[in-house]
């Protein structure tokens, strides 16, 4: 019995005092073999045209930026996510991506090295880009504290943001599902269906959570230049 509803996210699971838990993250790892196969399956197209159309987006989001390979980056961010945002959703499998531990370790290096590129690169547009054309001079002080500060909290909103929504629809699964055993069959069958949306709901989630991260990693990484 669970002591705490938030106790479905806690890696406790272990052997030998490792968190087995975290293995989960490396599941994805067996789509991989899928592109070596002599003759291409479905499953091959499918991911092809993926990341085909991936790379035109970031290639148009990155304008200056970019240079052969630049996308590579974000396509891997992008797959990333979405795997474990997936793999979550199947039963007794750990969701890491609800965890602040992994997307924190994801959104704060790239952040980080954005900036550090940015302002020793080109340092002057990144000063410039803390005002806004035509602000006028009374402002320009509150607007530079203002836009530094939405530029420090974007690792965490980053996070938080792909945190929260796993978690959210995680939680309502499980609260449903907690009061299946005190209601009647009819009710149970009206549950099953809401069940059954609610996991449709958070496929689309996975999908659209992982988009927005890397598009909003794309984004940030455009603006230094």
């Amino acid at each position: 019995m669970m002591s705490n509803l938030f106790s479905i996210f806690d890696p406790t699971t272990n052997l030998l005092n490792l968190p087995i838990n975290w293995m989960s993250t490396f599941l994805g790892l067996m789509f991989l073999p899928y592109k070596f196969w002599f003759i291409p399956n479905r499953h091959f197209f499918l991911w092809n045209l993926i990341l085909n159309k991936l790379h035109n987006e970031f290639k148009t989001l990155l304008k200056n930026n970019y240079f052969k390979g630049s996308t590579l980056i974000f396509i891997s961010l992008f797959s990333f996510i979405l795997f474990n945002n997936f793999l979550g959703l199947f039963p007794y499998i750990f969701t890491s991506t609800s965890h602040l531990t992994l997307t924190l370790s994801i959104s704060l290096p790239m952040w980080l090295s954005i900036m550090l590129y940015g302002w020793i690169n080109n340092y002057q547009h990144m000063f410039i880009h803390m005002i806004p054309q035509g602000t006028p001079s009374i402002l320009m002080p509150f607007m530079v504290l203002i836009e530094t500060i939405s530029n420090i909290i974007r690792p965490g909103t980053l996070a938080i943001r792909l945190t929260a929504n796993m978690i959210a629809g995680h939680l309502l699964m499980t609260l449903l599902s907690s009061i299946g055993p005190n209601i009647s069959y009819l009710f149970i069958m009206m549950l099953i269906l809401i069940q059954i949306l609610l996991l449709i709901l958070e496929s689309a989630v996975a999908v659209i959570q992982s988009y927005v991260i890397t598009i909003l990693s794309t984004l940030y990484s455009s603006e230094v230049n």
